[in-house]
């Protein structure tokens, strides 16, 4: 029970976009295509899943028995540009399509707040829900992150869509653009906030 509903929260009652607002840069740049905040939201996803099992090992064996928690967030930013620029080779190499849609805002993973956001809360325990903190392991961690960029990719590819429907429509002019798309966002944050009662 409790894994589900580690994997509830994460996905839909804490999403790390809507909920947290975390990660709004790319999540406002990259979706204008659906295929394009796909492609993203599998490398978010990756980043996310593999930084924060890096980070968690990381930490509780080199960090903690040490006494260098003071180097968290520095350590955890330099695991977080190495893995963004091994998906940078790899998808480089795999779909060059995909790596040019995406442009800019591959490297723009590096800085993602909801990287380093996920991989702290991770460490500092603030996803336990209820549980008790020594059952708190690697396994529910890296189900955590793994459930949290599942919810990331939902809220864009959702976005990515109704930004292609809004494209098709007779939109006012004043609300052309940027404005849309930031009342899109409102009003797709408030249809997460439904979820708030199940967890």
């Amino acid at each position: 029970m409790e894994i589900l509903l580690i994997i509830v929260s994460a996905i839909f009652v804490n999403n790390i976009v809507l909920a947290q607002f975390l990660g709004i840069c790319p999540y406002l740049g990259v979706s204008n295509k659906l295929s394009t905040a796909t492609g993203m939201s599998a490398a978010v996803c990756f980043v996310i899943t593999l930084a924060t099992a890096v980070t968690y090992l990381l930490n509780k064996y080199l960090l903690l028995p040490f006494g260098l928690e003071f180097l968290q967030t520095i350590a955890f930013i330099l695991v977080i540009a190495a893995l963004v620029q091994m998906v940078e080779i790899v998808l480089k190499k795999i779909s060059p399509s995909l790596y040019q849609a995406l442009g800019i805002f591959l490297p723009l993973i590096t800085t993602n707040c909801a990287v380093l956001g996920v991989a702290i809360n991770v460490v500092t325990k603030e996803f336990t829900f209820g549980l008790p903190s020594h059952m708190l392991g690697f396994g529910e961690a890296v189900l955590y992150a793994f459930a949290t960029s599942l919810g990331y990719g939902l809220a864009m590819v959702l976005f990515a869509g109704l930004r292609e429907h809004l494209a098709l429509n007779d939109v006012p002019k004043a609300f052309r653009g940027v404005p849309i798309a930031l009342i899109t966002v409102g009003i797709l944050a408030m249809a997460f906030m439904g979820f708030s009662g199940i967890a």
